[in-house]
């Protein structure tokens, strides 16, 4: 082949390659297809900016404590006929500002066991003040509120133990006279009144407050528990199953002029208070797991009112004003600390623990 012919069929065989290509690139276009194939060199040369960050909002300021919640007063139960209501009634209560004074010392029960907790009349505060691997309970202020009295069995049995206010100088007081509970220092000082079990009974018995002079104000076959001292020291509450059932009474310090309170309150239990000016004695009554806090008139005239509707309610104490009552309910599922007008209105729940605190006590 010559040199002509040769050139002739290279120029045929490159002008089929480039119709070929034409109609490729025609028919890409036809379809769309011209994108495929740019559209990987777009990705490459122009990306796509990554997403944003989800945005969350930046806090301004610590979170606030949430108060106590506040409830709405429960009904108060009137007591027996209006003639004694009227001859023994009180003007309403002055205004009382929240919060309450004063301290409150309780039981708290932490790592297995119970201890001595305190803090201010509005919860705050909260301090344990006792460590011992022991049940430490009942305990109950001295007067000026400088000194703490308390039931423990550290040493092997129940006795009377003392502290300062800041839970320092803890130290037993009194012998092995039986198994003692529910101590109460006298207004002035210098006693100590308490129960003391012994075999299948319990009696009130007093003490000087360094131990000794122990001696019984009850005996007999009967269960008299949990004294507490008149505000002026001329008297000593307590409750007892004398009459039958357990009623609350009263007596002179040295254990004679007993006298049964007069009411109509079934089913009585014993943590009792006096309020300060000795007219009323708090204390709780109703069946297990549903009692109420009631007050009863010190002056035997009868006169009773029920201070809560519900919720299982025990002992109540009242604030060194009067104006208060502080005291153990189960009304959320276990055992807190609440606090009410001396009426039963204006509640406030004091601690919000996942443990029991119970037994408050407030200073004198």
């Amino acid at each position: 082949m010559t040199s002509d012919n040769r050139r002739l069929s290279n120029q045929i065989l490159a002008g089929i390659l480039a119709l070929l290509v034409l109609c490729v690139l025609c028919t890409a276009t036809a379809f769309g297809g011209l994108y495929f194939f740019r559209a990987p060199l777009n990705a490459i040369l122009n990306p796509a900016p990554p997403p944003l960050p989800p945005v969350f909002p930046v806090p301004t300021q610590e979170l606030a404590t949430q108060p106590p919640p506040t409830f709405a007063p429960p009904p108060v139960t009137p007591g027996p006929p209006e003639e004694a209501a009227d001859s023994t009634s009180t003007p309403p209560l002055a205004a009382a500002d929240w919060p309450p004074p004063g301290q409150i010392v309780f039981v708290c029960f932490v790592d297995a066991w119970d201890q001595i907790c305190r803090m201010d009349g509005d919860g705050s505060n909260q301090q344990q003040l006792t460590f011992s691997e022991a049940t430490d309970f009942y305990p109950e202020w001295g007067p000026q509120g400088n000194l703490i009295t308390f039931s423990s069995r550290r040493t092997g049995e129940f006795a009377i133990w003392l502290m300062d206010a800041a839970g320092g100088d803890q130290r037993r007081v009194g012998d092995d006279i039986g198994s003692l509970f529910a101590p109460d220092i006298s207004p002035d000082g210098s006693q100590i009144v308490f129960t003391n079990a012994t075999g299948n009974r319990q009696n009130i018995w007093i003490m000087d407050v360094d131990g000794g002079n122990a001696r019984p104000l009850t005996s007999g076959p009967y269960n008299d528990i949990d004294p507490v001292w008149a505000p002026d020291g001329s008297l000593v509450a307590f409750a007892s199953n004398r009459s039958g059932t357990t009623k609350h009474w009263v007596m002179d310090t040295d254990g004679g002029s007993m006298r049964m309170l007069p009411d109509d309150i079934p089913a009585q239990g014993g943590r009792s208070d006096w309020s300060p000016d000795g007219r009323w004695l708090a204390f709780y009554a109703g069946p297990e797991n549903n009692r109420d806090i009631y007050r009863v008139a010190t002056d035997g005239s009868g006169q009773w009112d029920r201070l809560t509707n519900g919720g299982g309610n025990l002992a109540p104490s009242y604030s060194p004003d009067g104006n208060w009552i502080v005291f153990t309910s189960y009304r959320d599922g276990d055992a807190e600390i609440w606090v009410m007008r001396a009426d039963g209105s204006d509640l406030h729940q004091l601690t919000f623990n996942d443990r029991p605190d119970w037994q408050p006590r407030w200073a004198e």
